[in-house]
């Protein structure tokens, strides 16, 4: 709709001619009339147009990137989306990396419940099994705590840290940032690790997957891969059943207006 009208408005000023001006002048008037038009029409966008922009941006990722098909419910990757535009806003990601990974643990253990998606690209690049504290449930997580020595997982955002080697072979630190829901990670060393627990075999034959101390643990195969992809502050997201869950980085009105600028200036870009 904004390419349309910008487009209009640009024929519209170059078919008028005023009295005495010649066409050399009235070119460069046009020129330099349709970027200020631009500006002033994308500036002007109601909410409710700037809100449609981001539903349309959201959906395009989630059906470029076939999340349905993969499991992901559009309602959890939303909220993953809603806090990974709010982190960018913050200026708290790596610029160069467009990441999101989603862990649901309203799935049970044995189901493919994290996603690591390229938004840039809107492809998946790792679907996979994921572990959860064991003190958090047997075969679903079903209770969340950021206390030390809860050995339970911690929901919420997360922005990834650096990396290390551990007893678990590579590792990345995660630095939470829902105050209450999961500030202890660092203190706690909620980390992601691989494990040998954390396949689908050992759940195959277990009915579910080995249990952290609370880090989400992944198929020792794919670890390495997985930490590479998403180490340096990139966002992560971890989605329960807390109905207790709240988070700044939830606040859809801020996402909406962080994520406006790039796209309209995007749209303005291409005319």
């Amino acid at each position: 709709m904004l390419r349309v009208t910008l487009t209009s408005l640009a024929l519209g000023l170059l078919s008028f001619t005023s009295p005495g001006s010649s066409s050399g002048e009235t070119a460069l008037k046009t020129a330099t009339a349709v970027p200020e038009m631009a500006t002033t029409r994308t500036t002007a966008l109601s909410f409710a147009e700037k809100q449609a922009a981001f539903n349309d941006h959201l959906l395009s990722i989630y059906n470029d990137a076939d999340l349905k098909k993969k499991g992901l419910a559009f309602e959890v990757f939303e909220k993953g989306m809603v806090g990974f535009h709010n982190f960018k806003q913050k200026g708290l990601i790596a610029p160069a990396k467009s990441i999101l990974t989603v862990i649901d643990f309203t799935k049970s253990s044995r189901d493919k419940r994290l996603w690591i998606i390229d938004l840039a690209s809107k492809k998946v690049l790792f679907n996979t099994v994921v572990a959860h504290g064991r003190n958090t449930g047997e075969d679903k997580a079903i209770k969340f705590s950021n206390r030390p020595n809860s050995y339970m997982s911690s929901l919420g955002f997360y922005l990834t840290d650096a990396t290390y080697f551990g007893k678990h072979g590579l590792s990345l630190r995660l630095s939470g940032k829902d105050g209450a829901f999961n500030s202890n990670a660092m203190a706690r060393a909620i980390v992601m690790h691989g494990a040998d627990y954390a396949t689908p075999a050992f759940a195959k034959r277990h009915g579910r997957l080995g249990r952290s101390l609370g880090c989400p643990a992944v198929p020792q195969e794919l670890s390495k891969e997985i930490i590479m992809a998403i180490k340096d502050k990139t966002v992560m997201y971890i989605h329960g059943n807390d109905s207790s869950y709240k988070s700044d980085y939830l606040n859809a009105t801020l996402a909406v207006e962080a994520f406006t600028p790039e796209a309209m200036s995007g749209t303005v870009a291409t005319l």
